[in-house]
């Protein structure tokens, strides 16, 4: 696995335990790089506070385009494999759009249900294709 997908997968966890915890996203981060077990990089940092930063829109546009599902039905996993993705894709514009939806289709096929990666990779490149004429 790449650095930046253990960066991912890092963030993914600290997003699903802040949900599980209902923890403010950035208070566990805080906590894990001060513990520095294991350790955080930067990649992660961006990932987990840009997620943060944009919680409202992020849902906002999960739950608008993913038909048939609310949020709140996700498996948590799932709902955090998309705010990270979601998050990457359209607000982290140096790293190309294929490598950011395969890496998060990757991660769900590793962490959640056999239907995950499916749709996860459905949204997210429905997110890729819209870009352009969403409101961010």
């Amino acid at each position: 696995m790449s650095a930046r997908g253990k960066a991912r997968r890092r963030a993914l966890d600290i997003l699903f335990e802040a949900e599980l915890r209902d923890e403010d996203p950035l208070k566990i981060l805080g906590e894990r790089v001060e513990r520095r077990e294991p350790p955080v990089n930067e990649y992660t940092s961006a990932i987990v506070e840009g997620v943060a930063r944009h919680a409202r829109r992020i849902d906002e546009l999960i739950t608008t385009y993913a038909e048939g599902w609310t949020l709140e039905r996700m498996p948590a996993v799932d709902r955090n494999l998309l705010r990270g993705g979601t998050y990457e894709l359209l607000w982290m514009p140096d790293v190309p759009e294929g490598v950011v939806i395969s890496e998060w289709v990757h991660l769900a096929s590793e962490l959640s249900t056999d239907e995950s990666p499916q749709f996860i990779n459905g949204l997210l490149a429905r997110f890729k294709q819209l870009k352009p004429s969403l409101t961010l």
